[in-house]
């Protein structure tokens, strides 16, 4: 029987781990896929209530009185009323996004959930970085956190899971005791 040297003897080991990390690895990369492709403002309208990329110009950054700002992405020749996406930052969000004066006349790709917005399809901008490929910001559902502050030390929610069962009865009963 032939000895293995030493050195041979303790490269065998990581070897065998390295390559089942490999393998543990590999169905990673399959199953990832890849990032979808970006589509036009023509194409988003399709894809109501879809988280889509969509890959525009923006042509001019519209601000109201209010504080609500949007880019435009269709044309200068493009009557307002034939105009089907528009991309709208909220002015609660001002601090998240960031100034869009710098987005004019530039190409950009922003994500977000398409949503039907006055007769037409529409984008809400709420953080900077759905221009990087991330997820809107997240608001809460007010009618889950209704009757809910901070200071209050009962939870929101009546959770069954949260009180004594039995109305305060220990976890075992008279009658049980009673049996020994």
């Amino acid at each position: 029987m032939a000895a293995i040297p030493f050195f041979e003897a303790a490269m065998l080991p990581r070897w065998s781990i390295l390559a089942s990390i490999y393998a543990l690895m590999l169905p990673m990369t399959v199953f990832a896929g890849r990032q979808k492709a970006c589509v036009s403002p023509d194409d988003a309208t399709k894809n109501l209530n879809k988280d889509v990329c969509v890959q525009a110009h923006v042509y001019n950054v519209v601000e109201l009185p209010d504080g609500t700002r949007f880019l435009d992405v269709c044309t200068p020749e493009t009557p307002d009323d034939k105009c089907r996406f528009t991309i709208v930052s909220l002015r609660q969000d001002r601090d998240t996004v960031g100034d869009l004066e710098k987005m004019r006349d530039t190409n950009i790709e922003v994500r977000g959930i398409v949503a039907s917005m006055h007769g037409r399809s529409g984008m809400v901008l709420s953080h900077v970085r759905q221009f990087y490929g991330g997820p809107p910001r997240f608001r809460p559902n007010p009618a889950l956190a209704h009757g809910f502050t901070g200071e209050q030390e009962k939870p929101a929610i009546k959770d069954p899971n949260l009180r004594p069962q039995g109305g305060g009865r220990a976890w075992m009963s008279t009658k049980d005791v009673a049996k020994k």
